[in-house]
């Protein structure tokens, strides 16, 4: 039965009311600044994935087993190619080899790049039927790059397997087990220009904009008296590099990216995690004036609270707060899931004044 007596209208209305209030009343936060490169980076800069298929060993029974036959065979290729060539029996043979697994094996090379020599993380995870990866050790993998056109081996991936995922026991790091065996430049300029890339958080028109003014502002125009940025899209800003910078690019992105732009007001957003049960509010996030009715629970915001046992300060002209919402009926300890159901219910009436994302 729906409990809407006075007594408890009468708190709640209190409760969600003094917390508009106060949000309402907060003043504004001081303007700050951030450095052009927290929300931005440069095209050019993005990470590599290399991959290939490898054989783990050592697996104390726990591994793919003889029935598992593209493990066996693999098996097999790798025993011929060390010189140890299959008996007359074949692959039944293997059938008892209970300590090996077929798994992929990746390595991300880092955005900035990388030399020949270096040494990086390579992850391992079970293709076949391995219950699990504990204890096993990578034998010598070579990888490839992201085309499979391209046969070329760009490192080679070996060493003991750790479980960084006691509930994942089927994938597994190898720490520092990649070796590269080419060097990695990632090209940043093209014809004499730079591309900045907004961050996927920060793309949109007016901050692209803003960013290629903050640029024209504050370093010298190019040849002619042009700008030197211009925003491409909302994701994209194109730089033309100065004739004086022509021969030392880094000094003049190293300049660009520590300018200083008034802190961005980014989309207002609300995230929520299901899974977790987490309600992220960015901004400071609007709600329209509605009346929400939940289980026991009857809510009224904004104008539609006017005659309300507990109206909002009619004073108050600004509109109500989701973050003052939450709050308020976190106060009366409604649950964190029918909180979640509320907020849906904002979004699908239009009342939700930000992007909803569901996780």
């Amino acid at each position: 039965m729906r409990r809407t007596t006075t007594i408890f209208r009468t708190t709640l209305q209190a409760a969600v009311a003094a917390l508009l209030a106060f949000a309402l009343a907060a003043p504004e936060p001081a303007e700050g600044r951030t450095l052009l490169k927290s929300i931005c980076r440069l095209k050019g800069q993005e990470e590599n994935t290399l991959h290939g298929l490898g054989m783990v060993v050592g697996l104390d029974g726990k591994g793919d087993g003889g029935n598992y036959l593209p493990t066996i065979r693999s098996l097999a290729k790798m025993m011929s190619m060390m010189g140890e060539q299959i008996g007359p029996g074949g692959m039944a043979e293997l059938k008892n080899a209970k300590n090996v697994a077929l798994v992929s094996v990746t390595a991300t090379i880092p955005a900035a790049g990388a030399r020949q020599g270096d040494k990086i993380d390579c992850r391992v995870a079970s293709i076949g039927a391995a219950k699990s990866l504990r204890g096993g050790v990578l034998f010598l993998t070579p990888l490839v790059g992201p085309d499979p056109n391209d046969p070329n081996v760009y490192a080679m991936a070996r060493g003991p397997l750790t479980i960084d995922n006691s509930d994942m026991l089927t994938t597994a790091v190898v720490y520092d087990g990649c070796q590269l065996e080419a060097d990695f430049f990632n090209a940043f300029t093209k014809d004499g220009k730079i591309t900045l890339v907004l961050e996927q958080n920060h793309a949109d028109f007016e901050m692209a904009q803003e960013v290629a003014e903050l640029i024209n502002s504050q370093l010298s125009f190019g040849a002619g008296g042009m700008p030197l940025a211009k925003a491409i899209n909302q994701q994209n800003i194109e730089v033309t590099i100065p004739s004086q910078y022509r021969e030392d690019p880094v000094l003049f992105i190293s300049l660009v990216m520590r300018l200083q732009l008034m802190e961005p007001q980014p989309e207002a957003r609300v995230v929520i995690s299901e899974r977790t049960g987490s309600i992220v509010i960015g901004g400071d996030v609007a709600i329209g004036p509605v009346v929400v009715s939940h289980k026991n629970l009857v809510i009224e915001a904004g104008a539609a609270a006017a005659n309300s046992f507990v109206p909002i300060d009619p004073a108050k002209t600004a509109t109500p707060k989701l973050k003052a919402l939450v709050e308020a009926l976190s106060a009366v300890h409604v649950p964190t899931g029918d909180i979640i159901d509320i907020i849906k219910g904002l979004d699908r009436n239009g009342q939700l004044y930000a992007k909803l994302v569901v996780e």
